[in-house]
């Protein structure tokens, strides 16, 4: 490894997160060579660079043998391609030209499943596959993403001063890139990243439902309000809290407010286009990690997906037809500040939950992570920027006593969620008599209810409340509640 460098870069895929990088790279003193099966791809970003004057280093390329030709000896490879498939192909159109110690970096939002399999293909060949999890969407790709590398040590060694040079910086100044660990650990704590955004960002919709249509307030001062949270207080410096209020306020060169004129529509989930939210659902599921409120927001995405389906299904109600009314506050102001505190509630748990998901799969595959290495890729040029929480986390984990394996046993957690609990209750209870949709805030509040109570379902086998207080495993007792019975048992 000593003396690698890298100079010049291939990317492969350059639709906007890949044509975004390749510029970013040629900023930062790369020579880019791309190639994309889309022509069209390929003269939009020709003519980024040329405008930008930057087409002196970033090349337009005529396939893959032309693409290799022009790379150093020891070449290096950037994915941007669409999950499965498309990377498939990529690898494969490279082996030909692909020796040992060449690097191929996926940034693209790959199945850490498929970046495992590519990584037992090309390792014993001496190619270094590093499934890197890119956040922040094509403006931070543009500008500096969030990066989270996984693989072999030799490999992480190999790529990281690369990773640092083009990575977002937080605001002390720090990259916000660090090995995530073996195998597909980059990929897999970007897409658990994912499911956390589509909790948030669930969260936030139904707050602004509430702020709009239950107390009448206008974009504008919907806006205002967002500000106020995202300068001040647990929700200070929040990516998707900041960007709410520029997106309130944006408006179309009629002057008409974008977001009034959006369709309550998303798509990109069922016609599978985007695999994280699925995958982390699936993994919360398959690694019995109770993250409600993740996997409720992923479930109203789903159903928001057929608007023809629900105005069907809101015919055939007729008469019984749900009708949402103004919300029935005493204090306008007073429950805006409870909409603070249990939009806090809930954004704080989805981190509980995807943290409590990425730990339960690091000891299922022996990972060994760092978890305040993980938030310090939360900390700039991803979705999920909270700075706040993410002090309050980091915090929580440098205490040598910390219970890793149950954030909410965490008191720093724990007082957190508990101080503004009653807040979201009346949201909820408010929300409900009004019939207004809070799914994924009212799930945020079941799951807290549950997840520090009482568990009173005894399945197959249970335990009575005076024994011991044990972990998860099976009780000693069982009843027969109703003996199973034949025609010969008459």
């Amino acid at each position: 490894m000593g003396g690698f460098e890298v100079t010049k870069v291939g990317v492969l895929g350059i639709g906007s997160m890949g044509g975004a990088m390749s510029m970013l790279m040629g900023e930062a003193g790369y020579e880019v060579y791309y190639f994309d099966p889309s022509d069209e791809n390929m003269d939009q970003l020709e003519k980024a660079c040329r405008d930008i004057h930057l087409d002196n280093k970033v090349h337009r390329t005529s396939g893959y043998d032309d693409l290799c030709s022009k790379l150093s000896e020891t070449k290096v490879f950037v994915f941007s391609t669409p999950h499965g498939g498309p990377a498939d192909k990529c690898v494969e159109s490279l082996k030909p030209h692909l020796i040992a110690g060449d690097v191929i970096i996926d940034c693209g939002n790959e199945h850490w499943e498929n970046t495992e399999r590519r990584q037992r293909d090309l390792g014993p060949k001496g190619v270094h596959y590093v499934g890197c999890g890119v956040s922040g969407g094509y403006q931070s790709a543009r500008a500096g993403p969030s990066m989270a590398p996984g693989g072999s040590v030799e490999s992480l060694e190999k790529v990281m001063p690369f990773l640092r040079s083009i990575a977002a910086k937080d605001s002390q100044g720090r990259p916000c890139t660090i090995p995530v660990g073996p195998g597909g650990s980059g990929h897999y704590v970007k897409m658990v990243h994912n499911g956390i955004e589509q909790g948030m960002m669930s969260v936030i919709a139904e707050v602004w439902l509430l702020l709009t249509q239950g107390l009448g307030i206008s974009d504008e001062e919907v806006s205002n309000i967002f500000k106020s949270w995202n300068d001040h207080g647990p929700l200070r410096e929040c990516f998707l809290i900041a960007i709410g209020v520029d997106i309130e306020r944006a408006k179309d060169e009629d002057g008409q407010r974008v977001v009034s004129q959006i369709r309550d529509k998303v798509v990109q989930d069922v016609d599978e286009e985007e695999g994280t939210g699925i995958w982390t659902c699936e993994e919360a599921v398959a690694r019995h990690v109770p993250a409600a409120s993740i996997l409720s927001a992923h479930l109203f995405r789903c159903a928001s997906s057929d608007l023809a389906r629900r105005m069907k299904n809101r015919k055939s109600a007729g008469s019984q037809k749900v009708k949402p009314q103004k919300l029935s506050v005493s204090s306008q102001e007073e429950f805006v500040e409870a909409l603070h505190s249990a939009t806090y509630f809930c954004l704080l748990a989805c981190f509980a939950q995807g943290l409590d998901l990425i730990r339960q799969k690091d000891k299922d595959k022996d990972w060994k992570l760092d978890y305040r290495n993980i938030l310090q890729l939360w900390r700039g040029g991803c979705i999920i920027k909270a700075e706040h929480i993410t002090d309050l986390l980091d915090k929580m984990y440098a205490r040598e006593d910390h219970d890793l394996d149950d954030i909410l046993g965490n008191e720093e957690v724990g007082n957190e969620l508990s101080g503004n609990y009653q807040a979201t209750k009346k949201v909820v209870l408010k929300a409900v008599e009004a019939d207004l949709f809070v799914p994924s805030i009212s799930q945020t509040l079941e799951y807290y209810k549950y997840e520090t109570s009482l568990d009173y379902f005894g399945a197959h086998m249970f335990e009575k409340k005076n024994d011991p207080m044990r972990g998860v495993e099976k009780g000693d007792h069982h009843y027969e509640w109703k003996p199973a019975k034949g025609k010969s048992d008459e």
